[in-house]
């Protein structure tokens, strides 16, 4: 799964995507499009920004629910916490200990 996390956050588009769920969680493909647009004048389709969500989803960043003929797109960042128990950051309080 590591893997799919880190393949994921390589693209800079969805690097933006995320970015604006993190914003604003719970939006629509529409509302992606729209403020990739708009907003950082992207200029990517509507299959493309579906593909990149697909990406996100399959690495576990994104999470989708349908409510009615909506499906809503939310920021999940729980796989990113893999990465930060893969390599703690020491703590900086603790006993310095020297190296050889």
């Amino acid at each position: 799964m590591a893997d799919d996390l880190f393949k994921a956050l390589a693209d800079p588009t969805r690097r933006t995507i995320l970015d604006e769920l993190t914003e604003k969680s719970g939006q629509t493909l529409f509302e992606i499009c729209s403020r990739l647009s708009m907003k950082h004048r992207l200029g990517i389709s509507r299959q493309g920004v579906s593909q990149h969500l697909a990406v996100l989803e399959a690495a576990g960043l994104v999470q989708t629910r349908r409510e009615g003929r909506y499906k809503y797109h939310d920021l999940n960042t729980a796989p990113l916490r893999q990465i930060t128990e893969r390599w703690p950051v020491p703590d900086p309080s603790g006993p310095e200990k020297s190296t050889p």
